[in-house]
């Protein structure tokens, strides 16, 4: 024994840290650390020598707030802290300044998947950038992993719902191929590992209320079957189909059962009929509502028992100081749960880690080389505003609004969304840089430079103009001799989660504003509409004095740009509306009630202000007889040419919209359905063809009986710019062909 006493000192120091050193030696040495074993014996490894309250903790601690995670680090392993509660919806949310793209509603608008493949890849590669910063910081709070709850693939199955601006609208199709685009964009190409997790929300049928005439923390989905089959689900089957490593469940129950209890939707329908084996994480507390909110248990170990096994890997909880998920063992030792279910339910959450290369040496993994550079880089902003330019639809064109825009050296500009930096980006938005905010003030300022332009809000408090100053407006008219902007809308102010509409009329004294400004000004108006859902403007449509409307969405950042760009060259403008938008308010159904009955073009039989595919170019389109097969059998995709001409007098986007509908049969079908659609881009004068295939899938009807079948028969198809049978023309036509299904044998 050493007598000297620094000598003893340094033997007692050795000894403290020997098990750390033995540790941190040897969990290099473990098969799961063996990049050439395969993924799942690695997991296998892992998972085997984790603990029971090891296993506890990875699965309770799914993030938000400093009390909901991040899950703990297992130092015994060399396992370090991992955060999975990340939004990545329209950029990197609330981590930081980040790229800032418009709203998904919007970016449905641009009907063009490219652009969203495009949108989710800069998002992860950002994503990236931070996350690779924040660990070498040992910074593990929220929104610091790479674990995105995104996409939002609900159906807008209602116009005043707050949630509507986080969809990608209210088709089941529309919404499925946006899913499968943002899912591939953001997790990437490489053969071994992912950039960044997709995760598709909320699983199921949660499209409202959130706050009136209910809580969507209570609310109780009744939902058929067929309704089920062929609105709700589909995207959600597009999104597991294209590789998501997550999907959420929401926080209504379905059919009297809380969602993320529900083993017929985690069990049944998402793991054994499209053998999803990723992992399901809960929406934040919906763990415990189902509890506190649903009264469907009485006591936390239930719920923890009957949410694993349902299926449900992962709680996010409400920032509670003790999980329902830590209430594991309890369940154990009740024998309401087995060790054997909770060790399946932890190896996705390890799976998806590995395939982020958490585990794997850093020079393996090709995405450690983005750096903090990547943050609103040029590209990024650059594909912000065509991301924006792409999102607007115009809804109303005047002959007065054309090329060259005559619009005065006296110029007035008007609205609460005019200057509003906050209150241009939707909900679940990334946190950009005022330096990279552009308003649309800003975007006339700069377009119209020496001109004269007089700018007034004319509502004082804001987008709720409860507060209407009229003078104001006048007194701006007074001195305007060209064309006014008016610049009207909502914002996540007063849309957003937590906040349904109570109609849909324009906010306090919008309308009022709008009208002061034509009588006022007797001049030539463009009105800008900053809204994620319809809003009553059956006044300014008719209007003759309002030339121009916009559906503008939430643009983010590059919003004033993207006026400027517009206002300079209008023909660049070609969204099309993913939703209907109704004309009156007795138009719109009951939130509560979930039959899709009058729902969405594919089930509403009245007369909208705009039409679900609606909107209009400066250009107009002529679409050439269609080339398709007379007869297929079932079971036998369908080949088909499409030729578009622009034959006006400017170049411009077009978006071929394709429908089919189903002649023959008994089944209760939509009365059309959008089957593909392609954005393309047409010189003046320029004639182009255009291939397209449609699936097997498209073709089924839903029977209670067999399920999803191929029925022979006769269905027809619609090609075009707009629906078929639509009263409000675009100006291109539509052609038409039927096609005959024959049995397969």
């Amino acid at each position: 024994m050493p007598r000297d006493r620094a000598t003893m000192k340094c033997l007692i120091t050795y000894l403290f840290f020997l098990p750390s050193i033995i540790s941190l030696h040897t969990a290099a040495d473990y098969p799961f650390r063996n990049t050439s074993l395969p993924w799942q014996v690695r997991v296998d490894d892992l998972v085997k020598r984790l603990t029971v309250q090891e296993i506890m903790e990875q699965m309770a601690y799914g993030g938000a707030g400093i009390l909901g995670g991040p899950a703990p680090g297992i130092a015994r392993l060399g396992i370090d802290k991992y955060q999975w509660n990340s939004e990545c919806l329209s950029g990197d949310v609330e981590a930081g300044n980040a790229t800032s793209f418009p709203q998904a509603i919007g970016l449905a608008a641009s009907f063009s998947t490219d652009l969203i493949h495009r949108i989710a890849e800069a998002t992860s590669i950002e994503l990236r950038a931070k996350h690779s910063d924040f660990v070498r910081k040992k910074i593990y709070s929220d929104h610091t992993g790479l674990s995105c709850f995104s996409p939002v693939i609900n159906i807008m199955r209602h116009p005043l719902w707050g949630r509507n601006q986080e969809t990608y609208g209210e088709d089941p199709f529309l919404s499925g191929v946006y899913a499968e685009h943002f899912v591939k964009g953001l997790q990437g190409d490489n053969p071994r590992y992912i950039r960044a997790n997709a995760g598709c929300k909320h699983f199921d049928a949660h499209g409202g209320p959130e706050n009136i005439p209910v809580s969507s923390l209570s609310f109780d989905a009744k939902v058929a079957e067929r309704d089920l089959r062929l609105t709700f689900l589909p995207a959600f089957k597009k999104c597991i189909k294209a590789g998501t490593y997550s999907v959420m469940c929401s926080y209504n129950s379905l059919n009297g059962i809380p969602a993320c209890a529900n083993s017929r939707l985690l069990t049944e329908v998402l793991r054994k009929e499209w053998n999803f084996t990723g992992y399901v994480v809960s929406d934040e507390g919906a763990i415990e509502f189902s509890l506190t909110k649903h009264k469907y248990f009485t006591d936390p170990v239930d719920v923890v028992a009957a949410s694993v096994n349902a299926g449900c890997n992962l709680e996010l909880s409400g920032n509670i100081s003790k999980p329902y998920y830590l209430y594991m063992t309890q369940a154990i030792n009740a024998k309401k749960l087995t060790e054997a279910i909770i060790r399946s339910r932890v190896k996705p959450l390890f799976y998806t880690r590995m395939r982020l290369g958490e585990f794997d040496p850093p020079e393996m993994v090709p995405f450690t080389k983005y750096n903090m550079t990547e943050i609103q880089s040029e590209a990024h902003r650059k594909l912000s505003l065509e991301a924006a330019v792409k999102s607007f639809v115009l809804l109303k064109s005047e002959p007065l609004f054309s090329l060259p825009l005559k619009v005065g050296k006296n110029i007035a500009v008007i609205g609460p969304m005019a200057n509003n930096t906050e209150q241009l980006f939707g909900d679940y938005s990334a946190d950009a840089d005022p330096l990279f905010i552009k308003t649309p003030l800003q975007g006339i300022k700069n377009m119209y430079h020496g001109y004269n332009i007089s700018y007034t809000p004319g509502c004082m408090d804001g987008n709720k103009c409860q507060k209407y100053d009229k003078n104001s407006v006048k007194h701006v008219l007074d001195g305007t001799n060209g064309i006014v902007f008016v610049f009207l809308g909502t914002g996540k102010l007063l849309e957003s989660e937590n906040k349904d509409r109570k109609d849909m009329e324009l906010p306090g004294e919008q309308l009022q504003l709008l009208k002061d400004t034509v009588k006022y000004g007797n001049r030539p108006v463009i009105l800008f509409l900053f809204t994620a859902g319809p809003v009553n403007i059956t006044w300014a449509d008719e209007s003759k004095y309002i030339i121009a409307i916009f559906q503008c969405f939430f643009p983010a950042q590059s919003a004033g740009d993207a006026i400027k760009q517009i206002i300079a060259q209008p023909f660049l403008v070609a969204g099309r509306l993913p939703y209907t938008w109704l004309k009156y308010s007795d138009q719109i159904p009951s939130m509560t009630l979930y039959t899709m009955n009058g729902r969405t073009y594919r089930y509403f039989t009245g007369e909208p202000l705009y039409p679900f595919g609606y909107g209009l170019s400066l250009s107009k389109f002529l679409y050439k007889p269609i080339k398709f097969p007379k007869t297929i059998k079932a079971g036998e995709p369908i080949s088909l040419t499409v030729t578009v001409k622009n034959t006006g007098p400017y170049p411009g986007d077009e978006v071929i919209q394709i429908y089919l509908s189903w002649l023959d049969t008994k089944e209760k079908m939509p009365k059309i359905q959008l089957v593909r659609f392609n954005r393309v881009t047409l010189s003046n004068q320029e004639e182009k063809s255009f291939n397209f295939t449609i699936g097997p899938d498209s073709m089924t009807v839903w029977s209670d009986q067999h399920g999803f079948i191929i029925e022979p028969g006769r269905i027809k198809l619609y090609v075009g710019g707009q629906q078929p049978n639509q009263k409000r023309n675009v100006g291109s036509n539509i052609v038409e062909g039927e096609i005959i299904i024959k049995k397969a044998f």
